[in-house]
């Protein structure tokens, strides 16, 4: 799959495992929900949020997990406890497709992400 160009995120999740489809479906409303006039876009093949004409945050689905990009040190450090339980590496958070999504971590961290990009801005 990672030679596929997709046009839209639509396309994207469609190509998904089907039970992986419900929970990138639902990241996706979480994401939209939290990031208010954000432009949905795939960028580097994979969905992404951008604000001011800058990517605040990218996700993507595998096959045994998802996650979200990026996930700076800043970031990282904010939500240390709540991200004890999921594996963080190099820029990346991994959440196992398997567990309940946690729609309000992942609020936290796209409002987190907007208001860097605002400063950056």
């Amino acid at each position: 799959m990672g030679k596929v160009d997709f046009k839209n995120v639509d396309e994207y999740i469609s190509a998904q495992p089907e039970a992986a489809q419900v929970v990138l479906q639902l990241v996706r409303s979480t994401l939209g929900k939290a990031l208010p006039g954000a432009e949905e876009l795939i960028s580097y093949k994979i969905p992404a949020y951008r604000l001011q004409g800058r990517i605040v945050l990218y996700f993507a689905g595998w096959k045994r997990h998802y996650s979200l990009y990026p996930a700076g040190d800043r970031m990282v450090a904010a939500f240390r406890e709540q991200l004890a339980s999921y594996k963080v590496s190099k820029g990346t958070i991994r959440f196992g497709l398997s567990e309940p999504v946690p729609v309000k971590l992942i609020e936290l961290i796209a409002k987190f992400r907007a208001e860097e990009a605002v400063r950056r801005g």
